[in-house]
């Protein structure tokens, strides 16, 4: 017989709360907030150069009819790619982020100026956070050894 009390959603705060720690451990081990704003820095790159942002700043237009946008296109999807290759294979965060640091500041001259800045700094800031990231040490605390 169904009861209501074993169905999975009638306890829905537990299952957020595991749901939550779960998420907590899993970024715990990786460099999360690094992907983050590598991700985030490629989408700017990417939307700002093509036609249907209808940008036009001062009666310059913004198309991807140029080199400038084919480099564009490139350069946000590998930022994103490098993001979402934080989060899963934190093995290769130190060549992530020292290529998330190169194509964002190769960003500037080819890209509008980063994605008009809102894609250079995130670029920058993950790539850095990547190489600066350390894993976990999973031996626990150490306590000193106090001589006698």
């Amino acid at each position: 017989m169904w009861n209501r009390t074993t169905a999975p959603w009638s306890q829905p705060r537990e299952a957020i709360a595991t749901a939550r720690r779960e998420f907590r451990v899993w970024r715990g081990t990786r460099p999360f907030w690094a992907g983050l704003l590598t991700f985030s820095g490629g989408l700017p790159i990417l939307y700002f150069p093509f036609p249907y942002a209808h940008l036009s700043p001062g009666g310059l237009g913004l198309a991807l009819s140029t080199t400038a946008g084919a480099g564009s296109l490139l350069i946000g999807c590998l930022l994103i790619t490098l993001g979402v290759m934080l989060w899963l294979q934190q093995q290769v965060r130190i060549f992530a982020g020292v290529a998330a640091i190169l194509l964002a500041l190769l960003s500037v001259p080819v890209a509008n100026f980063g994605g008009f800045f809102l894609g250079l700094l995130p670029g920058l800031i993950g790539g850095s956070l990547a190489c600066a990231w350390a894993p976990p040490d999973n031996g626990g605390p150490v306590e000193p050894e106090i001589p006698e």
